[in-house]
């Protein structure tokens, strides 16, 4: 590597893709959310400065957060994000200060689904049937043409804001709720249902060519992880054992990202296998990687790191490749747990000690609270990075890992009164005396 320094501006803090900041000769400059800020958890990159900014998504939040920082007149050579709210914001602040960045037209065909969806069915990749609901508040003029829908948010990340809709009768029931809720994404899409095997694939292109994806699959839909509140997991696909899958994906995967135009990222796409005729049906695509453990899970597979290559094709740098395919089953299980307050579960270090599992991540705080449901698959308590030898080993040590980790999980119920409280602390700490104690002269 050469001693010249490269100047990037990110938006938001993502872990990975600073740790290559050292390795590239990369001096970093983070704007980062509050709940990252808070969460005290990510470390800066020698010489690296942090910022924290209240509205992460907005250009003035951002630029004004520089200002106050002194570092109105830095030169930045790139800006680079992982967080999908923020790839439009970070390419009008590409423009803004003069730096390498995504293209906005194309940052936006990458956030709003319904231009995304168009822009691929004029191109004949096939994708599912939508209709753009311009104010969720008046559905009285939207067609309801399907057998099943999806209802989503038209810039949404993840599963978030998404259910199904079975009938007119359900699509008015969730314009009622989301007017009683005062919910203030109002703009939708309805996109017909598409029977069929959930997929995904991570990938990174460089120069409009896409060097380097590889697939996996849901072991359920993630809608039906969060209509059905079941934990998710998935397991990496195999170029070797499973080459028909990346022979009916490739002309779908290329040649949705060489229409939607991307350049220089890595990216994560939502793919379905129709039942039936084995179709590949496009989901939706984003320009950044996957959520959850999706970094851990390509490195232990493939041997490719998503953050590196991220970084790398930000500033310019043909991403380092060295693709070597792990015979191995690599996948992931997430843990979520019931609704209350977190007392206690098991370490990362202690699931680390569990067989098959390789690595381990946590998100849920001791005192921390948990919601009656999961409204996304984002909102997970821990999740584990597995390998196997086959899929039944995989789903054998999915069903059982998560049984082992809710044996050891302490969770108050909500609502209980003081007293219940008590019984509920004596009943998990039996050695401590909660009792009311009365005084007694000796």
């Amino acid at each position: 590597m050469s001693g010249t320094r490269t100047s990037v501006l990110f938006i938001g803090a993502d872990g990975y893709v600073l740790r290559a900041c050292e390795r590239n000769n990369v001096d970093a400059v983070i704007l980062s959310t509050s709940g990252a800020w808070d969460d005290a958890r990510i470390d800066v990159p020698p010489g690296g400065i942090m910022l924290r900014v209240d509205e992460i998504t907005n250009p003035e939040s951002c630029l004004a957060a520089l200002h106050r920082a002194g570092l109105a007149d830095r030169k930045f050579d790139a800006i680079q994000t992982t967080w999908e709210y923020a790839v439009v914001t970070a390419a009008v602040l590409g423009q803004a200060l003069g730096c390498r960045t995504i293209d906005p037209v194309t940052a936006l065909h990458f956030r709003d689904k319904s231009l995304q969806k168009a822009r691929l069915r004029a191109a004949g990749i096939p994708v599912a049937r939508t209709v753009v609901i311009e104010d969720l508040y008046d559905v009285s003029e939207v067609p309801f043409e399907f057998e099943n829908a999806v209802l989503k948010p038209v810039a949404g990340g993840g599963t978030t804001s998404t259910s199904v809709v079975r009938s007119r009768a359900d699509l008015e029931q969730a314009s009622r709720a989301a007017r009683l809720e005062r919910a203030t994404d109002r703009t939708f899409i309805l996109e017909e249902f598409v029977d069929g095997d959930e997929w995904m694939a991570e990938g990174v292109v460089f120069g409009g060519e896409v060097v380097f994806f590889g697939l996996g699959a849901y072991t359920q839909p993630c809608l039906d992880a969060v209509t059905g509140q079941v934990p998710i997991s998935l397991r990496r696909l195999d170029p070797e054992t499973e080459p028909e899958a990346y022979r009916a994906a490739d002309p779908v995967v290329r040649g949705a990202i060489a229409t939607l135009g991307l350049q220089d990222s890595v990216f994560h796409m939502e793919l379905f296998r129709e039942h039936g005729t084995g179709r590949i049906v496009f989901s939706e695509c984003a320009a950044r990687r996957g959520g959850a453990l999706t970094q851990e899970e390509v490195h232990a597979k493939f041997n490719v790191d998503l953050g590196a290559a991220a970084l790398q094709c930000a500033i310019g740098r043909r991403p380092e490749l060295d693709v070597k395919v792990n015979p191995e089953l690599i996948g992931c299980a997430a843990l979520f747990g019931p609704a209350g307050t977190v007392f206690g579960y098991p370490s990362q270090a202690e699931m680390m000690q569990q067989p098959n599992v390789q690595f381990a991540r946590t998100w849920a705080a001791v005192g921390g609270q948990l919601g009656t449901k999961f409204a996304a698959t984002a909102e997970m308590m821990a999740a584990l990075l597995l390998r196997a030898d086959s899929v039944d080993e995989f789903h054998q040590r999915v069903g059982e890992l998560r049984d082992w980790f809710g044996e050891r999980l302490l969770v108050a119920e909500p609502g209980l009164t003081s007293g219940e409280r008590r019984a509920w602390q004596s009943r998990h700490w039996p050695d401590r005396d909660y009792r009311d104690q009365l005084f007694t002269r000796a």
